[in-house]
């Protein structure tokens, strides 16, 4: 542990943002899933929605930081590819 007063703050600090990243690719993932099972039901309309939902997660976790802008574009860009050809990707 740090003896000195800022990097004892420094620590805490840094765990708290790798927790809100960690929220951020992990509810990035889930949408990722939901999305696939709506493509495999055949709901036009949801999988519309949850793609919807998962590119304004992947927009804040690139705007917050917790993803790499081009991570974010290539995920972006999967998605939109699984929504084209569904069964190329699962």
């Amino acid at each position: 542990m740090a003896n000195i007063a800022s990097q004892k703050k420094r620590i805490l600090r840094a765990e708290r943002e790798r927790v809100e990243n960690r929220q951020h690719t992990s509810a990035i993932k889930t949408y990722f899933r939901r999305l696939e099972a709506a493509i495999v039901e055949g709901d036009d309309e949801r999988v519309a929605s949850e793609h919807r939902t998962l590119i304004s997660k992947i927009d804040k976790a690139v705007k917050t930081g917790a993803l790499h802008r081009n991570t974010g574009a290539r995920k972006k860009s999967r998605a939109a590819r699984i929504i084209r050809q569904p069964g190329a990707e699962q």
